[in-house]
């Protein structure tokens, strides 16, 4: 399987790449726990169909210290008992974030409010840009049909 360009060498993708790399360093560096960072990213990743960032973010999640079981059990959640309330109420958001299109209203009002039990303003502010960046990476590589199997923990700096 081969994608349908090669976005990392195409000059106007490589600019684009490195200012929502910038962005997503922002992030890594915001207050918001890198295990939960991990995992919105690899929810959305999921329900975009993304393998190649589903793959990158289990990686990296495992390579930090992330369990198997909850690698495992990210896409059902729900009915998990593995994550905090606070990783749950995060997973909620990135969902509802995720198929706004699903919902006439958006995210609803509750769902936000949870959310804000468990995270300061900074923290709901990384939170949502997260959502929004990995829904932008996952987007680039749905599109482009960039293959998932090969990353390697690390391997983009």
């Amino acid at each position: 399987m081969e994608p349908r360009i090669n976005y990392f060498e195409n000059a106007v993708a490589a600019k684009f790449l490195r200012h929502i790399n910038s962005a997503g360093k922002v992030l890594s560096d915001s207050g918001l726990p890198a295990a939960t960072q991990e995992l919105v990213k690899i929810r959305a990743s999921q329900i975009n169909g993304c393998g190649f960032c589903t793959d990158m973010h289990t990686k990296d999640a495992a390579h930090a210290g992330e369990t198997a079981q909850r690698l495992h059990l990210v896409a059902a959640w729900r009915e998990a008992k593995v994550f905090t309330d606070a990783e749950r109420a995060a997973l909620e958001l990135v969902e509802q974030g995720t198929r706004i299109a699903d919902a006439a209203g958006g995210v609803p009002d509750e769902t936000w409010e949870n959310a804000a039990k468990h995270y300061d303003e900074d923290q709901l502010a990384a939170l949502v840009s997260l959502i929004a960046l990995i829904n932008a990476y996952n987007r680039v590589n749905v599109i482009i049909q960039q293959p998932a199997g090969d990353y390697e923990p690390g391997m983009f700096g």
